[in-house]
């Protein structure tokens, strides 16, 4: 699906529409839990992508202010077919949890403090927390390779666990322990890379 000749195709468009619609619609959970349902469609089904080129859309998309759903969705669709792809993606990820959410709450307004409603939402957020912890492994076992990346991990996870400290901490801690490393790895270099 990569364009060709700048072409932005119907076909192509319909097609992120209805991917990110599918994740939209069973995704439960979140955006977290949603990304190794989007490893797994952006690299072993359709090949758009790498796993680290999947992953590097999680950091960015991680950083940036919104919800990651939305991020990766418009992020994803853009790098497929430009704005056109970003628009489709990001209504197609939407549009399911708008509909759900409208019907939710018309159906709780009718059946107010049922047990087994209560019952099937402790079902759901469980199994919520175990999909975002299958995506926390997928990520750590493809990024934490050494020392240095796991001292990063472990320092973060604390800071924000432990001490509260805001998620953009966190981020712009990792952008810059990375950046001194590169710094001092290319210092030998001549300056390295530009």
């Amino acid at each position: 699906m990569e364009l060709e000749n700048n072409k932005i195709t119907f076909k192509d468009l319909a097609q992120l529409f209805w991917i990110f619609f599918k994740l939209g619609l069973f995704t439960i959970g979140g955006g977290m839990a949603m990304i190794p349902l989007i490893q797994d469609m952006m690299v072993e089904k359709y090949h758009w992508f790498t796993d680290e080129e999947v992953i590097d859309a999680i950091a960015v998309c991680q950083a940036l202010p919104g919800v990651i759903a939305i991020n990766m969705a418009t992020f994803i669709g853009n790098k497929k077919q430009r704005w056109a792809g970003a628009l489709v993606s990001t209504v197609g990820v939407i549009l399911p949890s708008f509909i759900i959410i409208s019907a939710i709450v018309i159906l709780l307004n009718h059946v107010p403090d049922n047990r087994y409603i209560e019952g099937m939402f402790t079902g759901i957020k469980a199994c919520a927390a175990g999909l975002i912890a299958v995506a926390a492994w997928k990520i750590a076992t493809k990024t934490v390779k050494d020392v240095f990346t796991a001292s990063i991990a472990i320092i973060v996870f604390a800071g924000i666990t432990f001490l509260n400290i805001n998620a953009v901490f966190g981020v712009l801690f990792g952008a810059a322990c990375g950046l001194a490393a590169m710094a001092y790895h290319n210092r030998g270099k001549g300056g390295g890379d530009r």
